[in-house]
């Protein structure tokens, strides 16, 4: 080896050690930066002097099966979430059995409060009492009906907004799948935007579970699990229009709540064949139009069994066979073909509401009563009182075939509510708990800063033995000057 070898042999190590030290600090100083995959320095033996060194380029380092594994845990906990949140919101709408606001306990509440008039009929004070308990019991129903269509309308909403993250991620993906081959045939460094592409991919998949297919030139093709095709060269648009605040009859199927559309097709958004299933945006659109339809059936079917109990005939003398009872459907009886939203709509009976001009005495005369009559008769509260406790059929067989109290109509929904609320929150955490320990799997097989560290270590020490060997190549060559 002659002075002149050695001496590119030297600055040809020199710029690699330096090279290699610009990555190891890279990934030393990212390595908790969401997306960063970890770089190496790819070496090769020089074309010039034939045993000197060359950097051929710099790689990223990724496994596919993880990110594809840790992916799938994003997109189930951001599901997972948004359901448990959705059945907590209800169930505190509720109430559970030892709130005293919720609707059991005004049930309970409104049944003491007849008993209690019962034994001092002639009793004012006692009779607007009662008035006032049923007045409550209705009230709990408007205001969870209410909590339910907020629930439901953020859930509208927040479908919007997510289709428009959604679209504004394809997009940005486009962009780089263009950007990144120009660059690289350009000899630039892409690793950068590939870290970038990444994120935007991990944000599409907790809206969208997507499957990444690597093509040429670096770029990448998105499709769902369901199939749809996301990316493909060009970027797919999805369509939704926001309704913003719902009410308890709109539906997807009577066009009153906007369905989601891609590039001007449907999207099924729902069961087992539903093209987005899996994410976030799918769980929008099962609280939108399923669970809080669900939700919104028991509380109707609630109200719908006062308001027949209490116009059950024979019940109260004083009223005709067309005369709303203690309960009404917003002042009117109660329609069968009007069940939807009933609990939104259940109010008292304004002829008994001291607080609304009524007259308390009619719910012990009659409802229909034109004078208080014997102040000391409590048949009627008694007959109110009585027909609570008369175990009859639930509509629509929702808590199964048998006869229920009104008690057990209550108790039954607020368990529902609660079960549903616990399994949601155990699903919830066990996504949690998955996606953190992918998540950990994948930081192992990332950036190790102990392996950095030795690597700079060892970059270092080959700095020191090219730059000595240039150190010794400068003095031979001044020895021989001197000659």
């Amino acid at each position: 080896m002659n002075m002149t070898t050695a001496l590119n042999n030297a600055l040809g190590g020199l710029t690699a050690a330096s090279r290699g030290a610009a990555v190891v600090s890279g990934n030393i100083a990212n390595a908790l930066t969401p997306g960063y995959a970890r770089r190496s320095l790819e070496l090769a033996t020089s074309p010039i002097s034939g045993n000197g060194v060359r950097t051929a380029g710099v790689t990223r380092h990724q496994d596919p099966v993880l990110t594809a594994n840790r992916r799938d845990s994003d997109a189930n906990l951001a599901s997972a979430n948004a359901i448990a949140d959705f059945h907590t919101r209800f169930e505190k709408a509720v109430g559970s059995v030892d709130d005293p606001k919720s609707f059991a306990a005004r049930l309970t509440a409104f049944e003491n409060s007849l008993t209690t008039a019962a034994s001092l009929p002639d009793s004012k004070v006692r009779l607007d009492q009662a008035a006032r308990a049923a007045r409550d019991l209705a009230d709990s129903l408007n205001s969870a009906s209410e909590g339910l269509r907020q629930a439901r309308s953020d859930a509208d909403r927040s479908i919007g907004n997510q289709v428009n993250r959604l679209n504004q991620s394809l997009q940005d993906i486009e962009v780089l799948n263009n950007k990144i081959p120009s660059i690289k045939n350009s000899g630039g460094d892409v690793n950068a935007l590939l870290d970038q592409r990444q994120i935007l991919i991990d944000q599409v998949n907790e809206l969208i579970p997507v499957n990444v297919v690597a093509r040429d030139n670096d770029r990448v093709s998105l499709y769902s699990d369901g199939g749809l095709i996301l990316l493909e060269r060009a970027a797919a648009l999805f369509d939704f229009t926001t309704t913003g605040e719902t009410k308890s009859h709109m539906t997807v199927a009577n066009n009153l709540l906007s369905g989601l559309e891609m590039n001007g097709q449907p999207v099924r958004t729902s069961g087992d064949t539903a093209q987005i299933r899996g994410g976030a945006l799918a769980a929008q659109f099962e609280i939108r139009d399923e669970l809080a339809i669900e939700a919104q059936v028991h509380l109707d079917t609630a109200a719908r069994d006062l308001i027949e109990r209490f116009e059950t005939a024979g019940l109260d003398p004083t009223t005709a066979v067309t005369d709303p009872g203690l309960f009404t459907d917003d002042g009117n009886r109660f329609n069968a073909a009007s069940v939807t939203g009933l609990a939104s709509r259940i109010s008292l009976n304004v002829v008994v509401d001291p607080d609304a001009g009524g007259n308390s005495w009619k719910l012990r005369a009659g409802l229909g009563a034109a004078t208080p009559g014997d102040p000391g008769d409590a048949t009627q509260l008694g007959a109110f009182g009585s027909v609570l406790s008369d175990a009859r059929p639930v509509s629509g067989g929702l808590y199964g075939t048998g006869n229920m109290r009104a008690a057990e109509i209550a108790e039954a929904m607020l368990s529902k509510a609660g079960a549903n609320a616990h399994a949601a929150e155990g699903r919830m955490t066990f996504a949690k708990n998955s996606q953190l320990e992918m998540a950990k799997i994948e930081a192992e097989h990332g950036v190790d800063t102990d392996t950095e560290l030795q690597n700079l270590m060892q970059i270092e020490k080959t700095y020191a033995a090219n730059a000595r060997l240039i150190s010794t190549v400068d003095e031979m060559m001044d020895t021989l000057l001197r000659l």
